[in-house]
């Protein structure tokens, strides 16, 4: 006769195991089923001595098994106490191949061919056991592996980790100690890791102990090489043996054969379940890593309350207390389970992911309730949250010579994409029509969630594209009218110095940039002469579109660059039913037409433009000139900017590149996605809504990665500034500040970098205190306007 349980738990992870615990505490018949020979499976196959952190630090344990930071060994003689002082029981070796029945009739199909009986089912099973492999040429070398049991079995050689998650972090900060180890991050920041995870990794690349390359992907893998596509180019890395790290997805196969249906199809789905844990399948209920939470502490929790909700006991979730809060910070009449459920019935940017993942958005999003009028952000501010309209109807102001003209948006939809996408300023004001309730997500967040989630990446592509149509293309045009042409356009990446348009190429595409810059040149004898920049936000490849003729001039990314690919049919259509938006384009085509005509009879004078690229200039907001026909080298600019800050000068200006008469001296670019802010650990790196990026002192802990990651050297480490001294020291010992002569303090080196004065009456010190005028700080274009108009 089969055994009957009135809960039957599969897979013996936190999840599984908390839950064991929590029946056992009730006197709740159950059975806790392992398919391996020893609990948490998945935890057994960390690394040795790994340290296991209980993030996130914030919420509560409420789970009847002991846990708190320590060693993987620890962990898992806390976990093996806390089962056998529960007496929950336990059956290893224990696979389970099918489940099939009802609530209070399920069948559990086992490997060894028995069959347990259980009223509900609770399945922990994790993702871990279907792992993500490599899928490049030569991934099926001997020495690809995807597991690191112990690191000290490797000494002495050349090991590539890949991926940028707590996983990789941990093997490769296990193995740096006696091999030379480069690890691959996928993404240009870490956006999955646990900040304590991303210091250590900072600790050992400041060491020299350890290599990083961001923003990096395997090409292939040949003897002896990892082969990675980055943005600058194909790069080659030395291995010995690569170890891949790369996630895992749910056993889909098997969920799905229970009946369970998932939130989406994207792979990475989780599958859909309520507030209770229970699953489309009633009585089957998924927790855990399964459910979307793969941080211990929250399967810890889930454990326990889910055998709550079976006996049929009121149970808050841990995180209730956290999201209350923010609810009641915001005035707003309405319970969690309010605003989880409305956030995913009105929202569909948040239908593809479960009520579980909505209620970790809204741990770290701030809740809004906004009445008519009041403003979310302005236009030209440098803020990257974005906001999803819960309730109500929010207006975008787009001609601010106009600010009662707004375009209606309704509940459902989102804003402030662009400036998660591009890193530029907000491009319009927008403002509440009726009271309304918004999520504002912050970036990180954002950031996750479309890493992990398709779907979400998918819909904020879509809205940009419509959005991006409408404010740079064809203002009049409907959406309905814009289907069409966003359904054939697609957006694509490109690596800097990678052509979109190559001179006399026979194509008709049209790119709408979106991130980034690109650079549009000329071959003038046997030279590729630069003759314009353009930045996010504009269009190329128009001429070709209207006039089916090969290209004229070569387009190529001057910065790592996104941009909107327009089929040109398509857009021919949308030009032929929208005559006004035609006239624009062949306006536009015109000028163009007639400024690259006298460019090219000009190439000498605007050639530094390519030159100026090259120094970053086409990722700048923001640069720093001096017209040395008018420099008397006094070096007012550096000493000003010294006593602006405590005697520590921002700028050098002997170093840097000289084109004709404009030097661009060593001094910051406040990029539009800022390198150096992409692996702060503290978080000290900000940037205020009117654009300049600064360091927080007081915060910063010295370690020196942004120095590292700018790639225009304006960033250097410097020890904390003394107090001014008196007048009478400064006469007595002639000693003020300036280049080579700051006032230098005590304590260990932080970052310092120009701030542009941020907070100061007049503006930069450096620009004020030029005797003739010849500094000057300005927007990037201003300066490619001026080498023009020179040219002329």
């Amino acid at each position: 006769m089969a055994e009957r349980v009135a809960i039957a738990i599969i897979g013996s992870g936190p999840a599984g195991l908390s839950a064991a615990c929590r029946a056992a505490r009730h006197g709740v018949s159950h059975i806790l089923l392992e398919r391996a020979a020893h609990l948490c499976d998945t935890i057994s196959r960390y690394q040795k001595r790994k340290l296991v952190m209980a993030t996130p630090a914030v919420l509560p344990l409420i789970s009847d098994a002991d846990f708190g930071e320590g060693s993987r060994e620890m962990v898992l003689e806390n976990f093996a106490d806390a089962i056998r002082e529960s007496g929950a029981k336990v059956r290893l070796n224990a696979e389970v191949t099918r489940i099939t029945g009802a609530k209070g009739a399920f069948q559990v199909a086992l490997k060894s061919g028995e069959t347990i009986e259980a009223e509900n089912v609770v399945l922990a099973i994790g993702v871990q056991g279907n792992i993500r492999k490599l899928t490049v040429p030569g991934a099926d070398q001997p020495w690809v592996q995807y597991q690191l049991d112990d690191p000290d079995e490797y000494q002495n050689e050349s090991i590539a980790v890949i991926g940028g998650g707590d996983a990789g972090i941990e093997n490769a900060l296990g193995l740096v100690a006696g091999n030379a180890v480069t690890l691959v991050v996928n993404s240009p920041e870490f956006v999955t890791a646990k900040p304590a995870n991303i210091a250590k990794v900072q600790d050992e690349v400041r060491a020299g102990r350890l290599e990083t390359v961001m923003a990096a992907q395997a090409a292939r893998i040949e003897p002896g090489k990892l082969i990675l596509n980055t943005p600058q180019g194909e790069a080659t890395v030395k291995v010995d043996r690569v170890i891949a790290r790369i996630g895992a997805l749910p056993p889909r196969k098997f969920v799905e054969g229970c009946g369970v249906t998932f939130a989406s199809p994207a792979p990475t789905a989780a599958p859909q379940v309520s507030d209770s844990y229970e699953s489309s399948v009633p009585g089957l209920y998924i927790i855990g890593a399964l459910a979307g939470y793969p941080l211990i502490k929250n399967c810890l929790n889930q454990g326990s309350e889910v055998v709550e909700h079976i006996l049929g006991n009121p149970v808050l979730p841990a995180d209730e207390p956290l999201i209350q809060i923010k609810i009641k910070k915001s005035a707003l009449d309405w319970s969690v389970s309010d605003l989880v459920h409305a956030a995913k019935e009105q929202v569909p940017l948040f239908r593809a992911i479960t009520p579980l993942q909505i209620r970790e958005v809204l741990t770290s999003s701030e809740v809004w309730v906004i009445q008519p009028g009041q403003v979310l952000f302005r236009r030209n501010d440098y803020t990257n949250s974005v906001f999803a309209v819960i309730a109500g109807a929010i207006g975008v102001e787009l001609d601010p010579e106009k600010p009662d003209e707004l375009v209606r948006i309704e509940a459902g939809a989102f804003v402030g994409e662009m400036g998660l996408i591009s890193g530029r300023r907000r491009t319009a004001t927008v403002k509440a029509i009726e009271p309304s309730v918004l999520l504002e997500v912050p970036r990180n967040t954002m950031l996750r969630l479309t890493h992990s989630v398709p779907d979400i990446k998918q819909q904020i592509d879509a809205a940009a594209i419509v959005r991006q149509f409408r404010t740079h293309i064809a203002p009049t045009a409907t959406e309905a009218a814009l289907a069409p042409v966003v359904e054939k356009s697609k957006v694509v990446a490109f690596k800097a110095g990678e052509a979109l348009i190559k001179e006399g190429d026979v194509d008709d595409r049209v790119f709408l940039i979106r991130s980034g810059a690109v650079a549009v040149s000329k071959l003038v004898g046997r030279r590729d002469i630069v003759l314009s920049y353009v930045q996010a936000g504009h269009y190329v490849g128009e001429m070709a579109m209207l006039t089916r003729s090969p290209r004229s001039a070569s387009v190529k990314a001057s910065v790592a660059t996104e941009a909107i690919e327009i089929e040109a049919e398509a857009l021919r259509a949308l030009l032929a039913a929208h005559p006004e938006v035609k006239a624009d384009f062949s306006r536009r085509m015109a000028e163009r037409g007639v400024e690259t005509a006298r460019l090219e009879t000009r190439a000498s004078e605007v050639g530094a433009i390519g030159e100026l690229l090259k120094q970053g200039l086409g990722e700048a907001t923001d640069v720093l000139l001096i017209d040395e026909s008018l420099c008397v080298r006094c070096d007012n600019c550096e000493k000003a900017c010294a006593e602006t800050h405590s005697g520590i000068s921002r700028l050098d200006r002997e170093a840097g590149p000289t084109f004709a008469t404009i030097h661009v001296p060593t001094s910051c670019r406040h990029c539009e996605h800022p390198h150096c802010m992409k692996d702060c650990p503290p978080d000290a790196l900000s940037r205020t809504k009117e654009g300049e990026v600064f360091i927080n002192e007081e915060t910063c802990i010295g370690c020196g990665n942004c120095e590292r990651n700018c790639p225009y050297g304006v960033i250097h480490m410097a020890q904390p500034a003394a107090p001014k001294p008196s007048l009478f020291s400064w006469i007595l010992f002639a000693s003020g500040p300036g280049p080579g002569n700051s006032i230098k303090g005590e304590g260990a080196k932080k970052a310092v970098k120009c701030d542009l004065c941020k907070g100061l009456d007049g503006g930069p010190a450096c620009v004020r205190a030029c005797p003739t005028g010849a500094a000057s700080r300005v927007h990037p274009q201003l300066l490619f306007d001026l080498i023009k108009e020179r040219g002329r």
